[in-house]
Parts: structure tokens; sequence; C-alpha cells
């Protein structure tokens, strides 16, 4: 086992509240299978359909940062070269609308289950 397999397995035990709440209230039980803290390629992805080839991301304010920006940047345009769209979302989102948040998740993996 990898180290980024261990770190992925370590994330799932301390999900944050927020990742928590987008888990075990949308995502756990959603109808095509999504899995959490899956490692793609040099990262871990907070969230990930592979039937949708969609990651889903959310970020505290630890990613506000100009640096994380970059680095947020440059991994989502990682991902996107290897056909995976990432969908990012604030901790804020999901406290102040999450019926919006999974609406847009839903839609995004639909519709890319439709192309």
């Amino acid at each position: 086992m990898n180290n980024l397999t261990k770190m992925a397995q370590a994330l799932r035990k301390e999900a944050t509240p927020w990742e928590n709440k987008l888990w075990y209230e949308f995502l756990r039980d959603y109808e095509t299978p999504v899995h959490r803290q899956i490692v793609k390629g040099r990262y871990i992805l907070d969230f990930y359909c592979s039937k949708a080839k969609l990651a889903i991301e959310l970020d505290g304010s630890g990613h506000y940062t100009d640096k994380q920006r970059m680095l947020d940047a440059e991994r989502t345009a990682e991902l996107n070269r290897k056909g995976i769209e990432v969908l990012r979302f604030s901790n804020l989102d999901v406290d102040t609308n999450f019926y919006g948040v999974c609406t847009e998740i839903d839609t995004r993996i639909k519709e890319r289950i439709k192309s």
C-alpha cells in the first residue's frame, strides 16, 4: 500500500464536518456510485464518481490563499487533461446552500453519464 492510499484511508476516518454532511446526507446513497477520498494519480480527491469522471472538492479556508489557488488550478488542469471534471464548493456553500450543491452535483453527474 502506498503513502497516498494510506493518507486517503486516514482522511476518510478524519473527514471534515462538511465532507461528512455531503457524504451522509447525499452522496453515500446516490444512485450512481460515488466514493470518498480516492487516489487519482498524485492526488486524493474528496469525492469521485468514476462513471461520470467527476471529482467533487470541498474547499475550506486554506484554499483561498494565492499559493493554494495556484496549486488547485494546476491540479484541476491536470485532472481535466485526464478527462476528469472538477466541481469545487466551499464549506460555506455546504452550510448555506446544501440543496443547491446537491442539485449541481446531480445535474453534472447525469449530464456526463449521458454524453
